[in-house]
């Protein structure tokens, strides 16, 4: 095997190839190599003695900095390990007449879900946990050779590398909590060379990925900026939380639960287009997996369950309320996401679609792909299979059909 061609992707090293090479690095002598890879302490000498060396070097280093920074040094500690420091879980109940975990209702102002979660965000940050995105931590500035005490880290337009250093960040230091933001359709780049490395699923890492402009309602910038198949990728892919949220109350029991779920990464899709505070939604109802916001049936006796997340939950909540004009019964669940809902139990998910009502519409601007899980064979998926194009939100909603108009049409047909 010549080690300068295409041969060294897909060939193995041949044993004289291995031997001159640990003789150029002094290694072995003579060209005797006697190497058994049943016996991994034979490659010790690679790099375990020097580790040693310098891990003796970092304590004997910490243990002096512990002594002049007592507090310091144990939040270090908390921060190396692998449970987020205790002062969080106390600290809940102390922010909610601050930001974080406010019930919102209807009377209050609509607002884009990326701006509801930079409230979020910075609330988390005031307990020790850019614009576009809505991401900027106000009482910080910004990661830099000089400011290393800081929490902004300005990646520019590097998806790719800025997944994998979160990454890196999470699996160094389980008591840090990185998240970092894009807009959504631009999650194609942090996956480029492989999503396992640099979104991690397939690891136990807790990274935030705060995606922005998450759907066709961001308007003018057209089909290159709105995600048509992201959302059901993402889905597709183990391991993982796709969190599509539709209020105030949403997004912070989003953010809560994204925060204590230490076992796989959190992605959330948040809004560009300002959307109202509905009625019905509640932070402890995300966080604990109920998902029916509104139903003025009885006993489960359904005309037809009405199905949206994020932004078309408010069209759903109107198609609703003019079906109920007309006497049916009717039922509207966020499905704010799919990983957990599926989780529950069998009782519960009854609960919410029993198999004796088979008119369920979904409602999502995105791919269909994927809601014939939750809508059945007699159910309608309402949304788009074909890639966006630049109008502002309020048109390009209606000529998808992506309005309470065709909900009602569509639930008047089943």
């Amino acid at each position: 095997m010549n080690h300068q061609t295409r041969q060294t992707h897909t060939a193995y090293m041949e044993v004289h190839w291995v031997t001159r090479k640990l003789m150029q690095l002094g290694k072995v002598s003579n060209g005797h190599m006697n190497l058994s890879m049943k016996r991994p302490e034979t490659f010790h000498w690679c790099h375990v003695p020097e580790g040693a060396a310098l891990e003796a070097e970092w304590n004997a280093r910490f243990a002096e900095y512990e002594e002049k920074y007592k507090e310091d040094a144990a939040e270090l500690k908390a921060i190396i390990s692998e449970e987020l420091p205790t002062r969080w879980e106390k600290a809940l109940p102390k922010i909610t007449s601050l930001l974080l975990f406010q019930t919102y209702t209807p009377e209050s102002p609509a607002d884009a879900t990326r701006n509801l979660s930079q409230q979020n965000l910075n609330a988390l940050a005031k307990v020790h946990l850019a614009s576009s995105n809505m991401t900027l931590l106000k009482m910080f500035g910004n990661f830099q050779t000089g400011t290393p005490d800081e929490r902004n880290v300005r990646f520019g337009v590097k998806e790719h590398g800025m997944g994998a250093i979160c990454n890196g960040i999470a699996l160094h230091s389980p008591g840090l909590l990185p998240y970092c933001a894009t807009f959504f359709v631009f999650t194609d780049y942090m996956r480029d060379e492989s999503c396992h490395k640099d979104l991690d699923l397939s690891s136990s890492t807790r990274v935030i990925y705060v995606m922005t402009h998450d759907s066709i309602g961001l308007g003018e910038d057209g089909p290159t900026h709105q995600p048509i198949e992201n959302l059901i990728s993402f889905r597709a892919m183990p391991n993982i939380l796709m969190l599509r949220h539709a209020d105030g109350n949403e997004t912070a029991g989003a953010y809560k639960v994204a925060v204590l779920n230490r076992k796989r990464p959190s992605v959330l899709a948040l809004s560009r287009q300002k959307l109202p505070q509905l009625p019905g939604t509640s932070i402890e109802d995300v966080e604990k997996g109920r998902f029916t916001i509104s139903d003025n049936s009885t006993g489960n006796k359904l005309d037809v369950i009405l199905i949206g997340t994020g932004s078309e939950l408010e069209i759903a909540a109107k198609a609703a309320d003019e079906l109920r004009k007309e006497g049916k019964t009717v039922r509207v669940v966020s499905l704010v996401f799919w990983e957990l809902f599926d989780e529950q139990p069998d009782e519960y998910k009854e609960s919410v679609f029993p198999a004796a009502v088979t008119a369920r519409i979904s409602i999502e601007a995105g791919v269909t792909l994927g809601w014939e899980k939750y809508v059945g064979s007699k159910g309608k998926a309402i949304g788009i299979d074909r890639f966006g194009a630049s109008a502002r939100a309020g048109r390009i909603y209606k000529e998808f059909g992506i309005t309470a108009e065709s909900i009602v049409a569509a639930a008047k047909s089943l």
